[in-house]
């Protein structure tokens, strides 16, 4: 049994469902990243766990007891914000100890779990600064040790590196990880951004309207993503509707981009004539000079380029073939060869980059 089960929980405000059945669980330990645009429900849905809010219908167990009607400080949660909520009046281990000296423990026991977790944060030359004297990650980590001075059950961050900047961000994400590793503590990480779930979490939960999409790991996720919002969220950038035309050991898909030709997968369950949604991996689209006759041959389809954005190890091309604009990651030597703006070139797919979305699959 998990330690933490959601099971079809669901709030309104209003006319307003801003979770909508949601369900997941959590494993001892485990840090979940929650991913989802702005609005999906990711912060209510915190919110019923920690007991600030009470649910219109479901339920959420903690270590096998139902947490219907307990108050917030009966719950044992620890929860913070992305605007950290420290007090400015204090220093930084006063900020530290709040959460201890509230449950009442004794001097001795709080100086000590003090200097324990300024340690673990790496901010102990900084017990009697005042918060205005710190940067932006120092304030992070001694929110983050503030948070876990109560030694919560569970501890639940609603984007709290949110207000930081990209290197900043980066520089952080690592060490949250390894620190509440370290502390093994049971996380929900909230987020927006794919590349902070993923250095942080040893699970995704993608919430959409509310609802609970698709759950697993990183790579589980970007090996099968379950539907275009999802594959969209993680990144991909050539997601298409098709309609299969052909069945049999190769499957034939008409899409924008023309018709894909593919091996039969085992797991492929489409009649002639179904719809589809595909995911084309941009790694797996070559760009390549037309040739000299003009001939096309499988998966391969004429477009013009239409912009190159520099991404560091490659470049972005996007290329129109006039029904639709796919993006093709190359090399430095290979864009400069051939992805000028205007320029003519040749498209050439390779079927092992075609997945079907919606729970299907195009790999044999």
């Amino acid at each position: 049994m998990a330690l933490l089960e959601v099971r079809g929980i669901s709030k309104s405000f209003g006319s307003v469902r801003a979770v909508d059945g949601a369900s997941f669980a959590a494993e001892r330990g485990e840090i979940i990243g929650m991913l989802g645009p702005s609005g999906c429900g990711k912060s209510t849905l915190l919110r019923l766990l920690a007991g600030l809010e009470q649910p219109d219908a479901g339920t959420v167990t903690f270590d096998g007891h139902p947490l219907d009607g307990l108050a917030p400080q009966q719950r044992g949660f620890g929860l913070m914000f992305q605007d950290l909520a420290l007090f400015p009046h204090m220093d930084v281990s006063a900020n530290v100890s709040f959460g201890l000296r509230m449950q009442g423990a004794d001097k001795p026991a709080i100086q000590e779990r003090v200097g324990e977790l300024l340690a673990l944060v790496e901010m102990s030359a900084y017990s009697q600064r005042k918060v205005h004297e710190l940067s932006g990650g120092e304030r992070q980590r001694v929110a983050l040790a503030r948070s876990l001075a109560p030694s919560p059950k569970l501890l639940m961050l609603d984007e709290p590196l949110g207000s930081l900047d990209r290197v900043l961000r980066d520089s952080l994400q690592s060490q949250v990880r390894r620190i509440l590793k370290e502390v093994g503590v049971t996380s929900i990480y909230v987020t927006h951004d794919r590349d902070e779930a993923f250095a942080i979490s040893d699970r995704l939960v993608f919430m959409n309207r509310g609802s609970v999409v698709q759950a697993g790991t990183p790579e589980q996720l970007v090996a099968a993503p379950a539907d275009e919002f999802v594959a969209r969220s993680l990144g991909f950038k050539n997601v298409l509707q098709g309609v299969v035309l052909r069945y049999d050991e190769v499957v034939e898909i008409e899409c924008p981009l023309g018709v894909l030709a593919v091996d039969a997968p085992r797991s492929l369950d489409a009649a002639v004539g179904a719809k589809v949604m595909l995911l084309v991996d941009e790694r797996g689209v070559a760009i390549r000079s037309p040739s000299a006759s003009g001939e096309l041959g499988r998966n391969e389809f004429r477009g013009t380029v239409v912009e190159r954005v520099f991404r560091g190890a490659e470049h972005d091309l996007t290329v129109s073939t006039g029904r639709c604009e796919i993006h093709s990651l190359a090399s430095p030597d290979e864009a400069g060869r051939m992805a000028e703006p205007g320029q003519e070139v040749t498209l050439e797919v390779d079927p092992k980059a075609v997945r079907l979305l919606n729970g299907g699959s195009l790999s044999p």
